[in-house]
């Protein structure tokens, strides 16, 4: 199979229908991918099949949720490389997307791409997710905070549900056997205003990888007093 067919067969194998449009956009971000990561880290994935599934198809996992809509204002935290943020961009282009990142330089690479492939109403922050969540401007602003890293749950979620709008949605894309996790993140979750409400297992297209996708809704305002200043969730999690 070529790369084209992998991108709609895999999207297809998610319920999702890449047109042509889409794919060459895909293409064109992923040779920037593979040109900006020689000069800055973004990813350890490099060959072109694998960031098609590793990255493309991984990100558009999160439109399984349910809780996307076309037009949903969307803050992808710690968007790193621009995942799941810009691929969620490309196949629901009227997506109002933030992207976060604490690396100017990623955030730089991610304007290129953006204007590259033609992505309009998009955001860029360079800035921590700690002091952002605190402004006026971005605290409970958001329908959906989305975040693919590798912190803990409840740290990612101090990170990300301040951003959050309640009724609103943070979807955190874990990998398997989360169970645990969630079980010791109930509690910080609560404390922010926000409810585990959902969990969805999903395997990647042509691949042995199964991950979680977990959906948690804001359900009451996050006290003011979170999240903490910058470099406290890591140091000393909420339990």
């Amino acid at each position: 199979m070529n790369n084209l067919d992998i991108l709609k067969s895999g999207g297809s194998q998610l319920g999702l229908d890449i047109d042509d449009k889409m794919a060459q956009k895909f293409f064109v971000f992923k040779d920037l991918l593979i040109e900006w990561n020689k000069k800055i880290n973004l990813t350890g994935i490099t060959d072109e099949k694998e960031i098609i599934i590793k990255h493309f198809l991984d990100s558009l996992t999160c439109i399984n949720t349910g809780v996307f809509r076309q037009d949903s204002k969307v803050i992808d935290v710690g968007t790193g490389a621009g995942f799941p943020g810009v691929p969620l961009k490309i196949y629901y282009e009227d997506l109002k997307l933030t992207l976060l990142d604490a690396l100017n330089k990623r955030i730089k690479y991610l304007m290129e791409v953006c204007e590259k492939i033609n992505l309009s109403n998009v955001q860029f922050i360079h800035g921590r997710a700690e002091d952002y969540g605190k402004k006026e401007e971005h605290r409970e602003n958001y329908d959906i905070a989305v975040a693919r890293a590798v912190a803990d749950l409840s740290i990612l979620s101090e990170y990300c549900l301040p951003f959050v709008k309640v009724n609103g949605f943070f979807v955190a894309q874990k990998g398997p056997n989360i169970d645990e996790e969630i079980s010791k993140a109930k509690t910080a979750i609560k404390t922010l205003g926000g409810k585990v409400v959902n969990k969805i297992e999903i395997q990647l297209p042509y691949s042995d990888i199964n991950h979680s996708l977990v959906i948690i809704q804001k359900i009451k305002h996050t006290p003011m007093k979170y999240p903490r200043k910058a470099g406290t969730p890591i140091k000393k999690p909420l339990l």
